[in-house]
């Protein structure tokens, strides 16, 4: 018997310089590491992806849009404040984060960015229920700032207001972007759809828990956060379109990822059998994926590269191989891939999905491309 995961098992060295400060100059400027479906690993560019896709592959999209979540201010008393929305509840009732010097209590106002004042209502665990003086978007809009990742060190600016968002971004509600998607521009959408691949989507909120470390030291004794979702039926019913002309599932990002396997794993609780064409599907989920969890949905995933011990890190090794994927991220370190959210991707390929047998894409004549380790 295998012994149980601890967090040790997914960390990595990763030399701070990799750490990508500020996007590509242009959207699809980036590389892309390629892990295929037999584990050899192909150094391409972003720009590759339409031509390593093939028709009837379904391309699955979050097009939850960042809010401008971050907003400061301070107490009656003059103390600082920082304020950072995570989840709208009503029209003017926000759970959030704030960071003072002492926690305030019920009815404590909070004055923020000079402009407005909030009350604080009450607690929700670690979240603060506010109450804002009118609509908390349109407030959030016009005096908040775009909630950059704290691994990246400068404050948000112009050029992060429009490239911390997807070109295809909706429905809003994250505080956190599905990165992955900040590659594509409208120019690659339209190649993908005139090489024959669908896409779809779903709407995942990210919320800052997407950064929070994990605290314990056994993966079993993690309680994950909870984000809201949403699985439409267009989007169900694409699934089965691409199932039914032999076509792959592939994720862009691990939100949308967490999406569809969410709606999978209320599908089997309601007494569906694994397999069986998708339901539409929302609610809070709380899904944790680690190696050994079976995919329902994925067959493969466009991501970026993930923090050590994150939860994303173990999401990516459950569906490639912790072996797989610690080479590929050895590889990437040496080969100084740009990390992180405004960093490279990678495109991969699960070693159990369906289509083992077809092809892997061929490595461009100047690419690198090495085997798995013996």
């Amino acid at each position: 018997m295998s012994p149980p995961l601890t967090v040790a098992d997914f960390d990595y060295a990763l030399p701070p310089e990799l750490i990508a400060q500020h996007p590509s100059p242009e959207r699809g400027g980036s590389r892309l590491l390629h892990l295929d479906a037999q584990g050899r690993l192909h150094d391409r560019v972003f720009a590759d992806l339409a031509t390593m896709l093939r028709p009837h592959d379904l391309l699955v999209f979050n097009d939850t849009r960042v809010i401008k979540a971050r907003l400061t201010g301070h107490k009656a008393s003059g103390g600082k404040v920082e304020v950072l929305v995570e989840r709208i509840v009503e029209a003017d009732r926000a759970l959030a984060h704030v960071r003072a010097s002492k926690s305030p209590g019920p009815g404590t106002v909070l004055r923020l960015a000079d402009r407005f004042d909030v009350t604080v209502l009450g607690r929700e665990g670690a979240l603060f229920d506010l109450r804002f003086p009118g609509d908390v978007l349109d407030l959030l809009q016009a005096h908040g700032a775009t909630p950059l990742p704290p691994y990246i060190t400068h404050a948000a600016e112009t050029e992060d207001d429009e490239r911390y968002q997807t070109v295809y971004a909706r429905a809003p509600g994250a505080v956190a972007a599905p990165t992955a998607g900040l590659h594509f521009d409208t120019a690659m959408m339209q190649r993908l759809e005139d090489a024959g691949v669908a896409r779809a989507f779903v709407t995942l909120h990210v919320g800052a828990g997407t950064f929070k470390p994990v605290q314990v030291e056994q993966l079993s004794d993690h309680v994950m956060h909870a984000e809201w979702y949403t699985v439409p039926q267009a989007t169900a019913d694409a699934v089965a379109r691409a199932r039914a002309a032999g076509g792959r599932v592939i994720a862009v990002g691990t939100t949308s990822a967490r999406a569809l396997e969410s709606a999978a794993a209320q599908a089997q609780a309601q007494g569906q059998t694994p397999r069986q064409p998708l339901r539409a599907a929302q609610g809070d989920t709380q899904l944790f994926i680690t190696p050994g969890y079976r995919f329902q949905v994925l067959d493969g995933l466009v991501t970026n590269f993930h923090l050590p011990q994150s939860t994303l890190l173990m999401m990516i090794s459950a569906l490639a191989g912790m072996e797989p994927i610690r080479r590929a991220y050895a590889h990437a370190v040496a080969e100084r891939y740009r990390f992180f959210s405004y960093g490279d991707a990678m495109l991969i390929e699960s070693p159990l999905a369906a289509f083992l047998s077809a092809p892997a894409p061929s490595a461009p004549p100047d690419t690198a491309v090495s085997g798995p380790a013996a």
